[in-house]
């Protein structure tokens, strides 16, 4: 599945993909694979990156349009 979002809010926060790598703890191309759809995020993983951009899980991936965290 392409969560479109997590793209969305990187380039919203001017941040390179190996930005984002960096602060998850991955390489470039697995984040690039994350992005694309190409790979499922584990949950763990989606967590960090909501934690990141401050955004619910549910605004992730897109199951609500409310960016706020509960």
């Amino acid at each position: 599945m392409k969560l479109v979002r997590i793209k969305n809010l990187r380039e919203d926060r001017d941040l390179t993909q190996s930005e984002m790598a960096r602060l998850l703890n991955i390489s470039q191309r697995a984040f690039s694979h994350y992005e694309n759809g190409n790979r499922n995020i584990p949950i763990e993983m989606l967590i960090k990156i909501a934690d990141i951009y401050n955004v619910s899980l549910d605004y992730l991936v897109g199951r609500s349009d409310k960016q706020e965290q509960i």
